[in-house]
Parts: structure tokens; sequence; C-alpha cells
């Protein structure tokens, strides 16, 4: 599974030309990883997803991961994802530099994390 996620994962800026990857770490159950969307002119809340939006990105990462594991018969006929994600708009240089650190530092506190499963 993990393969597929990272496969899947660097696949993201494949047909986006303004979406790129920054740090990203694969846990044994999540994932954590900053994706940078460049020029983003319509900040506005909606009710759908749109294009291009973080959103869309990620919906459409956890399906191609999904399809794949289907396939591969690795779902054992349950659901691979949490229904949500959580996101932060990161606004600053520190803020950056911040979530950085923590996506690196994240696998040696695994043990520690309370989703931890030996």
């Amino acid at each position: 599974m993990g393969e597929i996620v990272e496969r899947e994962w660097r696949n993201i800026p494949g047909a986006r030309d303004n979406v790129w990857l920054d740090n990203y770490v694969i846990m044994p159950n999540h994932l954590h990883g900053l994706i940078v969307i460049d020029a983003m002119t319509d900040r506005r809340a909606s009710q759908t997803i749109k294009a291009g939006s973080l959103g869309a990105i990620i919906g459409q990462f956890k399906a191609a991961v999904s399809r794949t594991a289907r396939l591969r018969r690795l779902d054992h006929g349950r659901p691979i994802w949490q229904r949500n994600y959580y996101d932060r708009v990161v606004r600053d240089e520190v803020s950056l530099n911040e979530f950085r650190r923590y996506i690196i530092e994240n696998p040696a506190h695994w043990r520690m994390d309370s989703l931890y499963v030996a």
C-alpha cells in the first residue's frame, strides 16, 4: 500500500502546471505532506469542489490509490481512507519550515502516536 500511495502522491503534479509537492512522509496508516498550489485566484468558500482546488486534488489522489488497491485486492473490502483530511494554509516561511520539520521528524515519534499500531 505504501508504494501505491507514494506513486500516486508523486503523480499529483503531473497534470497540473500550478501544483508541486514539498516535503512528505508516508506513515504506516497515514500521510503527511505539503502541496503547493500556485496562483490561486478564487479563495472563496464553496459548497462544490472546484477543479484544481486542494479538495479536488486530494479526492483524485485518494480515488487513484483506492482503485489500484481494489484491483490488487489490498483493500479487503474496506475503505482505505477516512472521509476527510486535515489541512492548514501555510502563510509564511516560518510556518512552512515548522511544517517541514514536523514532517521530517514524524517517523521518529511514531511509537508515541495515538494512531500507532504494532
